[in-house]
């Protein structure tokens, strides 16, 4: 196998491979998943922006891209890294290979990475920053390259859709509001599967423009970065808490814990992939789940708020889910929506409608 490209580490350390993809230089975070399946929606998924994904799984590429899969519109990670890249799918599905879906979003892969022992230096030191570059880059030069890279804090604003649009479904009962603040279309499959009508708004949209829409309900998505980078939607979660029920998923969960006074710290080395369990403690009952995120809700700080506890990891114990029944306010961590899967927590989508009729049934008797 001839190495053409290599990642650089900002501990220093070098990593070389064999390029596929596009063929370009990026820095970024570099981090891992778990997932044996789901590349596609990895792909498109808006929360891994500005990451280089490590896939644990040593195969990748295998059933091709087909165009029903996408998450989103946009390639979102900056970089793919993997043990083994194929490039000749077995699916009757498939329409483009995986390197060259890459190589049209302008994203860098590299394969022949010994990635079982990636991971374990990420899961062991934490996530840091890289660089992928061609084969001729000093170490020293990389690391300068890191260094003067600044760290962007505009992700939600990149993968944010840039005006509101409608996802309508037949006989609909509900009429929800979602803040994009780069969610998964997944996420409004569900939404429409529950017999909700969809507006779905950028993250900036305020309180006063929602309510003009006369929702039932308001959900916040997930997407990237740090949660204390988007105040626009702390501050609207602040002003309509308490006025319809409310769910948030990942960043949506972390940004409604924020608009109750809670905080969020990041984490080593972050949770992503399909098979992490989480328990409901209030039921005992253990869900897998699919995870995506670098941060979580200090459960400490959560003292006061308002918020209690409803779900936890149990892999390190962090805060999983959070809720307020006075508001009808509720968020987990992870992603109910997941697909491929596990598809254990979509009966959350169903506690969300339920609180809606449960609003309009007191309305009605009042």
């Amino acid at each position: 196998m001839e190495f053409d490209r290599k990642l650089i580490l900002e501990d220093g350390t070098e990593i070389p491979g064999t390029g596929f993809g596009a063929r370009c230089t990026r820095v970024c975070e570099i981090v891992f998943n778990t997932s044996m399946a789901g590349y596609q929606e990895i792909v498109s998924d808006p929360s891994y922006t500005d990451q280089a994904v490590v896939m644990s799984y040593p195969l990748i590429g295998n059933y091709g891209i087909c165009d029903e899969d996408f998450e989103s519109r946009i390639i979102a990670p900056s970089a793919l890294i993997v043990r083994d890249i194929n490039d000749n799918p077995s699916n009757f599905r498939w329409a483009k290979t995986l390197p060259e879906l890459l190589e049209e979003g302008g994203v860098p892969g590299i394969s022949g990475v010994d990635t079982r022992k990636l991971v374990r230096s990420i899961r062991d030191l934490g996530s840091r920053r890289c660089i992928i570059t061609d084969m001729e880059m000093t170490a020293a030069r990389g690391l300068e390259e890191i260094a003067r890279t600044p760290v962007p804090h505009d992700a939600v604003k990149r993968c944010s859709c840039r005006k509101k649009w409608y996802s309508r479904t037949s006989n609909p009962l509900y009429n929800v509001v979602a803040v994009d603040c780069g969610m998964k279309m997944n996420i409004v499959r569900m939404l429409n599967q529950h017999r909700c009508n969809v507006t779905i708004v950028p993250f900036h949209t305020g309180s006063e423009e929602i309510l003009a829409l006369h929702p039932d309900g308001l959900f916040i998505s997930n997407g990237p970065g740090d949660p204390t980078d988007v105040p626009e939607v702390i501050e609207t979660l602040k002003q309509l808490r308490g006025k319809m029920p409310v769910l948030g998923i990942c960043l949506g969960h972390q940004l409604l814990a924020l608009s109750y006074g809670a905080k969020t710290y990041k984490l080593k080395f972050g949770h992503r992939g399909g098979n992490h369990p989480v328990k409901d403690v209030r039921t005992g009952k253990i869900e897998i789940t699919s995870q995506n995120h670098s941060y979580a809700v200090d459960e400490a700080s959560l003292a006061g708020t308002g918020l209690t506890v409803s779900h936890v990891n149990l892999l390190d114990h962090t805060v999983e889910g959070v809720e307020s029944r006075k508001d009808r306010a509720f968020s987990v961590q992870y992603h109910p929506e997941s697909a491929p899967g596990p598809q254990d927590s979509r009966y959350l989508f169903s506690k969300f409608t339920e609180l809606m009729k449960e609003v309009r049934e007191n309305a009605k008797a009042n």
